[in-house]
């Protein structure tokens, strides 16, 4: 379970990242711009997956396994 977490929550952070970085310098990377009924909330969809991805693995880490 703890690797479950760990592995979900850096996907979650690193698409968040990718999703602000399309924001920033347009350039085509991540899920968040793809998904069409977020269109016009990319960078608060952004930072919620960054913030899900900080709890994930702050998650991870507590699990005793």
């Amino acid at each position: 379970m703890k690797r479950l977490l760990g592995l979900l929550g850096f996907l979650a952070l690193t698409q968040g990242v990718m999703g602000l970085l399309h924001e920033v310098t347009d350039l085509r990377w991540g899920v968040v711009r793809r998904i069409g009924f977020l269109d016009g909330y990319e960078v608060y969809a952004s930072v919620a997956l960054l913030a899900l991805g900080f709890a994930l693995c702050a998650a991870g880490s507590r699990t005793p396994r």
